[in-house]
């Protein structure tokens, strides 16, 4: 069973109260205001089927994105377009790197494929180098790539992302590419590969208004894809009408939410700052990461179970493969929520304040 953050029932029972959620990153500013009153309007339509082919939502993805409608292939959610590309991969070999998003290995499992792994290290704060490119050989069919990296928060740099993308190509492997924390980068065009779909035969990008728009409930994804045989096998594997009307119109408005996405991102941009300052003043070894969350290491026992008593749910990392206890993950939230993580965590560790 795939363990993901956001327990708040398990959390809820052992705790007797509902806690400060910093393990599930989505946007802390909550629903795109335009896709609510989308998804109400939406409400009224709850009669008719969606239209099969899903034209508006493609043409509005691929407007935004800067690529043909015919690229993008709708999801409900990111989890149900990961086990097509496992499909895709039925019994095969597929490179993950570990730790990374626990639902690629679960798909690829699902569908009996021989798994093999490059293990980001510490001592290169979880980089991906390019020690990775002796793994992509013929003989290796696929390779997962999530970017920035989950849950490290970590890129692949742009000069080492298009060898992979070349390597791949010369391979015949298979590159599917997560950018779902894409929109939280700084210059998020700088590591995207969108602009190699149409040169790129074996390149699938996943995308998702999930985090970035605050759309979890609503389960929307797309994948990305300029080869015409590849993303005719992703529809094919996929269910009828895999993206419901609410989640459609939602999507759509989302999109059109330039003031919501600005003003998000000045608040994560602000926030992250903050609580990397305050984690470094704790001493606690924490990842440089430029997504809306942060991935750091103590060595303080029980930590999470100490501030679950306190009454803030955070995710415990030793799950993903690769990673040992005493590595954890926080979401950038609001400020005074996150002021008070702090001071939490300073009363944990001893301290008495953070400045």
């Amino acid at each position: 069973m795939v363990i993901h953050g956001g327990n708040r029932r398990e959390f809820l029972e052992k705790y007797g109260r509902e806690p400060l959620d910093f393990s599930v990153n989505v946007n802390p500013l909550g629903m795109s205001p335009k896709a609510r009153e989308a998804a109400l309007e939406a409400l009224d339509r709850g009669g008719e089927y969606p239209d099969r082919e899903y034209a508006a939502l493609r043409l509005a993805v691929g407007e935004h994105f800067g690529i043909p409608a015919r690229y993008v292939i709708p999801g409900n959610g990111a989890s149900d377009l990961i086990f097509r590309a496992a499909a895709l991969l039925s019994g095969k070999r597929v490179l993950l790197t570990a730790p990374a998003f626990s639902e690629y290995e679960a798909a690829l499992c699902a569908f009996g494929c021989r798994i093999l792994y490059h293990r980001l290290l510490p001592e290169n704060d979880f980089s991906l180098t390019e020690d990775v490119l002796e793994q992509i050989t013929p003989a290796l069919d696929g390779f997962f790539l999530c970017n920035p990296n989950n849950p490290t928060g970590t890129m692949v740099q742009p000069k080492l992302l298009n060898r992979i993308v070349k390597r791949c190509e010369e391979c015949g492997t298979l590159l599917w590419v997560d950018e779902c924390f894409n929109g939280f980068l700084d210059d998020p065009a700088a590591h995207s590969l969108v602009g190699r779909l149409s040169d790129c035969r074996n390149l699938i990008i996943l995308q998702a208004p999930t985090k970035l728009y605050a759309l979890a409930g609503l389960r929307l994804g797309y994948a990305f894809c300029g080869e015409e045989s590849l993303w005719e096998k992703l529809w094919t594997y996929g269910q009828s009408w895999p993206v419901s009307a609410v989640a459609q119109a939602a999507g759509i408005a989302a999109l059109k939410d330039e003031d919501y996405v600005e003003r998000s991102l000045s608040l994560v941009r602000q926030q992250r700052a903050y609580l990397r300052a305050g984690l470094k003043s704790l001493s606690f070894r924490t990842v440089k990461g430029e997504a809306n969350y942060l991935f750091f290491y103590t060595d303080i026992p029980d930590f999470a179970d100490r501030l679950g008593e306190r009454g803030i749910l955070i995710r415990c990392c030793d799950s993903y493969r690769g990673l040992e206890k005493g590595y954890y993950r926080i979401a950038v939230r609001l400020p005074r929520e996150n002021e008070r993580l702090l001071g939490e965590m300073m009363e944990i560790s001893g301290m008495r304040r953070f400045v």
